[in-house]
């Protein structure tokens, strides 16, 4: 029998919820809620989730609601680059993001705001590079993210690095900065953060 949206999401809670009980690693889980997301039949979703025990991860399950970020799916070409060169380049507001972005700041900023931007896959991955220049990356609380960064002369900050709450999306920051700062910070929505940068 072929699955539905509804199908879909339930899964997905369901693995949300092995994660945050620790019942799946953060790697398995997202392998697992990348396939539930293409499921198209019953049975590949009782596959990815037969293993699991229900009496373990039940109490998250219950409690788990609805979170303000959801993977959808948009007629938007997403956005797969935001470089600045001897400028500056701002990303936010309700931009639609594909699966990996590429951002690159070679003396210059870049601003990316991700709190209200559309995600259209479970894990954004985005690969930093900061050349004499500064990149700050805005997360909002409830996603996952993982940073991955080095730097030589200058500062890769992972302080915003943690879990998230059950099934909102990932964010994968990869990337290196060499005489500039790469900064990665969790902030509530709506909240305010400065003056945009100049277009």
């Amino acid at each position: 029998m072929r699955a539905s949206d509804a199908d879909r999401e339930r899964a997905h809670g369901f693995l949300s919820a092995a994660m945050s009980t620790g019942v799946l690693a953060t790697d398995e889980y997202t392998d697992r809620a990348a396939n539930a997301m293409v499921a198209v039949t019953l049975a590949d979703l009782d596959a990815l989730c037969a293993d699991l025990p229900l009496g373990q991860i039940g109490g998250a399950l219950a409690a788990s609601t609805p979170t303000e970020i959801r993977v959808s799916s948009s007629g938007a070409e997403p956005l797969r680059k935001a470089k600045a060169l001897l400028s500056s380049a701002e990303v936010g507001g309700g931009s639609v993001v594909a699966d990996s972005l590429k951002v690159s700041a070679v003396l210059a900023s870049v601003e990316l705001d991700l709190r209200d931007v559309e995600f259209t896959a479970p894990v954004l991955t985005i690969k930093v590079r900061a050349v004499l220049g500064s990149v700050h990356i805005v997360v909002p609380p409830d996603v996952t993210v993982e940073i991955h960064g080095s730097s030589v002369v200058g500062s890769f900050n992972a302080a915003a690095a943690g879990r998230g709450a059950p099934g909102a999306p990932r964010v994968v920051i990869r990337g290196s900065a060499f005489m500039g700062g790469v900064d990665v910070e969790r902030v509530a929505r709506g909240q305010y953060i400065g003056p945009t940068l100049p277009r």
